[in-house]
């Protein structure tokens, strides 16, 4: 019988297939096995260290040759640091609350029915993302944690890193006597198979695109299987006329230029007028590495800005390049977010509880900072061990997400023989 050609290529289909597979057996395993599969994981990765980083060495050799951005090879980059901090984030998800099995809510009906509504997992679960090997880990990790099995698709950027990583990462989970097949990573590095990959109707359970504008568009017009989407991060900070001024400058700075290349990254600057003749001197002159676009009040104060159009203003630079605006007050700096904010990150320095207390109510984003650097939003620093994305829709999960929401609920439903009449 020929095969449709809507169809994704039987290798691609038969990973899924083992995936789905090893979900049956994840989705009824105990707490301590999972945790028993993450310890191994972890000291695996570990021993593992000099092939994964051999094999990033390749990715990055090629990636540098093929003209790749500063910004792309960031985020393509490991070295120990980075590796350490990829096993340890094994080992946080093990300390984790097991959310499988956890009651939300239950009672019993006037007729004595018994109903409970309790988590449970996905089944499988498929990320495609770009450039960012240590996504393996933190994926297969959460996945694992949550009864989860992850069918991972890569960049072809970085295939020789996450080859390397998924295999340590298999093993560890063969060790503790689960089945390896619980974390799959598609080798295919041909783009056609992107859009092969969000048509695995059947197969994956939810589909969570970590990338660029591109890659979102072909989910949102190509998926047939249900995703979240992880966003953009046009992510503002906006200096309050009540701001201390040295702890802006500080939050700012880290927002802007501790990793840039990062979605939770500062990409706009607003500055209250009252303000912005003593702030953003001092701030330019504190980051002298970041090219600023500005608008004319910006511009008069930062000689060195270049103007600011619209494509600024909504451009998520993942760079060392910052849109900065002057704004007459809050509403303005509201106004501004709402016309070109992303959903992502969204936060505010201010020494005014009033104005913080708006910019809370009146931003509409995942995430709304008062006092604190836009780089906090990430999994592991909001307490989740690690993220498997920042979901940037307001369907079943808003924010980074983690092990609750990687499980859906199931109703059950106990009786004594009732009927109903």
């Amino acid at each position: 019988m020929a095969t449709s050609s809507t169809q994704p290529p039987p290798a691609l289909r038969v990973l899924g297939e083992r995936a789905q597979r090893a979900s049956h057996g994840l989705a009824v395993a105990s707490s301590a096995t999972k945790d028993a599969a993450l310890s191994a994981a972890a000291d695996c990765l570990e021993a593992a260290g000099a092939t994964i980083l051999a094999a990033n060495c390749t990715d990055l050799e090629r990636s540098s040759a093929e003209g790749a951005s500063g910004a792309v090879v960031d985020r393509l980059r490991l070295d120990e640091r980075r590796l350490a901090a990829m096993a340890d984030g094994l080992r946080a998800v093990m300390t984790l609350a097991d959310p499988v099995g956890t009651v939300v809510s239950g009672g019993v009906r006037p007729n004595g029915l018994r109903v409970r509504r309790v988590r449970v997992p996905l089944g499988v679960i498929g990320i495609v993302y770009e450039n960012r090997p240590n996504v393996t880990s933190d994926a297969a990790a959460l996945c694992l944690k949550s009864g989860n099995a992850v069918l991972l698709r890569g960049s072809a950027g970085a295939l020789e890193s996450n080859k390397a990583i998924a295999a340590a990462l298999r093993e560890g989970i063969a060790k503790a006597g689960l089945p390896p097949d619980a974390v799959q990573l598609v080798e295919d590095a041909r783009r056609e198979t992107v859009a092969e990959f969000v048509r695995l109707r059947g197969l994956i359970d939810c589909l969570v695109p970590r990338g660029g504008h591109g890659l979102v568009s072909l989910v949102m017009e190509q998926a047939t299987v249900p995703f979240v989407l992880d966003g953009d991060g046009n992510c503002h900070v906006y200096v309050d006329a009540a701001a201390d001024l040295a702890m802006a400058e500080q939050i700012v700075l880290n927002a802007k230029t501790q990793r840039p290349s990062v979605c939770n990254a500062a990409e706009t600057l607003l500055v209250h007028e009252r303000v912005a003749a003593t702030f953003l001197p001092r701030l330019a002159a504190a980051m002298p590495a970041v090219t600023f676009y500005g608008d004319e009040a910006t511009r008069a104060l930062v000689p060195g800005a270049e103007p600011a159009s619209e494509v600024e203003y909504a451009t998520e630079f993942l760079d060392l390049r910052l849109a900065v605006a002057v704004v007459a007050d809050l509403d303005a700096a509201i106004a501004h977010i709402r016309r070109y904010s992303t959903g992502h990150s969204e936060a505010i320095v201010t020494g005014d509880l009033v104005a913080a207390n708006r910019f809370v109510r009146e931003v509409d984003a995942a995430a709304v900072l008062v006092n604190a650097s836009t780089r906090f939003v990430d999994g592991g620093e909001l307490g989740l061990g690690a993220e498997i994305g920042i979901s940037t829709q307001k369907l079943h999960a808003r924010g980074p997400m983690g092990l609750e929401e990687l499980t859906c609920v199931k109703y059950v439903i106990e009786g004594d023989g009732q009927v109903r009449q």
